[in-house]
């Protein structure tokens, strides 16, 4: 469960989540780990991080960035300001990583060849934020890797953060998953559909199992009325290049 930001966290909505996926006849094989209750873990991949010269601590400010950043592939790029150390009179605030621009290829299993040089398209990056709570990029990371996942299935929405989690794989020693992405379902602005953009939240009823088959192309038989029947049928007939090079679908 990606609760990490613990102030923004909503009572129940966590369990609503797993409430949901059960509907859909989607029920973890193991207990449902929370990252709100695994700081130790990141803080040891932080401490091993530190410990190769890979992380350092950043006194920048958002507004100090945002002045003299170039814009990148999802906003500004660290421009390095604090990589050598920070002035003797301020404190540093939040942790980022080491990055290089040899570029990070990896084959997505929908989305084909993805290269990126993360110094130049992103640049160093934040992995513990100046409030204290870890970033999203270290923790899954370290939870692939501790609960032994293999294949990552997710939304394009997350395409451009893989490099970033294959970088901090690498000089932590960890194995990478295969990765999929598949495409958002987005509003008539092009928006992805979430709480931000006001979407209706999901319909715990078959037709919306069997809408989301439609959305992803898979056309599904109209006689599939059971969310058993049409989970079977899914798993038996899933066709992932019916979706090949899409990052968005309108919903």
């Amino acid at each position: 469960m990606e609760d990490l930001d613990v102030p923004r966290s909503v009572p129940g909505a966590a369990e609503d989540i797993v409430d949901t996926l059960a509907c859909f006849g989607l029920v973890s094989d193991e207990p449902v780990i929370y990252q709100s209750l695994r700081n130790p873990a990141y803080e040891n991949a932080l401490h091993r991080l530190r410990g190769m010269n890979a992380a350092y601590p950043c006194c920048c400010t958002r507004r100090e960035i945002l002045d003299s950043a170039l814009h990148g592939i999802e906003g500004p790029v660290y421009p390095g300001t604090c990589r050598d150390g920070i002035p003797h009179d301020r404190e540093g605030r939040a942790w980022r990583v080491r990055t290089h621009d040899e570029p990070i290829v990896f084959e997505d299993m929908l989305q084909g060849t993805i290269s990126q040089g993360l110094e130049g398209e992103v640049g160093d990056f934040v992995i513990r934020r100046a409030d204290g709570f870890f970033a999203y990029q270290l923790a899954v990371v370290v939870d692939d890797a501790e609960q032994g996942i293999t294949h990552v299935v997710r939304g394009a929405d997350l395409l451009h953060s893989t490099p970033r989690q294959m970088h901090l794989q690498r000089l932590l020693g960890l194995p990478t998953p295969k990765y999929m992405h598949l495409p958002v379902a987005v509003n008539e602005k092009g928006e992805k559909l979430s709480k931000q953009t006001l979407a209706s939240p999901v319909e715990k009823t078959p037709s919306a199992l069997y809408d989301a088959l439609v959305f992803l192309r898979q056309q599904p038989p109209r006689h599939l009325r059971r969310i058993d029947e049409m989970l079977a049928w899914g798993v038996e007939n899933w066709r992932p290049e019916k979706l090949s090079g899409c990052l968005k679908a309108s919903a």
